[in-house]
């Protein structure tokens, strides 16, 4: 076990390295940016739509806020197209982050931090469709951390997935909506966002007060998302 998990630290200090040399290097803030969009992106046609969505999986699946693919994808295609790219992005980044700490971090945090591993899986695992989205929905939480945390779990990977694909939807179209700029006017894009947001936080607190009171929860809501939701400026929210 020992070995597993020395194996396990150096390749998640090697992909640690790699990721700070591209922050480091500006390379994430040259592609995921208005420029990049204009010359790399728009008007390409389905090699753009793949270059977007390619690029911002990667963006999301190494801690880049999510909000910043929505913002930029509603920016380069509209708020429909917009919003479905991103949104299969963000679910892509989603996908490789879990399997990613799953064959690769879980000796290493389970060597080191069973214990909250443990807590978030037994969060998450007795109904995870219902919990992911949970985590999802509410105006709180890490998406990297989360992806991570679930990953190194047992947590099976398709209501994990499904759960983040159906809760990512409504911050997804806010933040497509707030970076199509040209199809509403300000004002009106303004308040759709808001209304929407409102929305999605008003359905993640309704399952979140159901949850909290229920029999076999209770503190663990609380718990878990307080342990990922800790550096929400990195990973942006849940």
């Amino acid at each position: 076990m020992k070995a597993r998990a020395y194996a396990s630290g150096i390749a998640l200090m090697a992909t640690l390295v790699g990721v700070g040399f591209l922050v480091e290097g500006g390379w994430l803030g040259e592609w995921l940016s208005a420029e990049w969009i204009d010359h790399a992106v728009r008007n390409r046609g389905v090699s753009g739509e793949l270059l977007f969505v390619g690029v911002a999986a990667v963006a999301t699946a190494i801690a880049v806020p999510r909000h910043v693919v929505s913002f930029l994808g509603g920016y380069a295609f509209g708020v429909a197209f917009g919003t479905l790219l991103a949104l299969a992005a963000t679910e892509i980044g989603c996908g490789l982050t879990f399997f990613y700490a799953r064959f690769v971090g879980r000796p290493l945090v389970s060597a080191r931090w069973a214990a909250r591993a443990r807590r978030v899986e037994d969060f998450i695992a007795a109904h995870p469709f219902s919990m992911t989205l949970l985590i999802r929905l509410l105006p709180v939480g890490n998406n990297f951390v989360t992806n991570l945390a679930a990953g190194v779990t047992r947590v099976p990977a398709t209501p994990f997935l499904g759960g983040s694909l159906v809760g990512y939807v409504p911050q997804t179209l806010v933040f497509a909506l707030a970076g199509s700029g040209v199809e509403l006017g300000a004002g009106l894009r303004i308040a759709i966002a808001v209304l929407l947001f409102v929305i999605s936080g008003v359905i993640g607190t309704a399952l979140y007060r159901k949850v909290r009171h229920g029999k076999s929860l209770g503190e663990d809501v609380d718990a878990v998302l307080e342990e990922t939701g800790t550096a929400e400026s990195t990973g942006g929210p849940g």
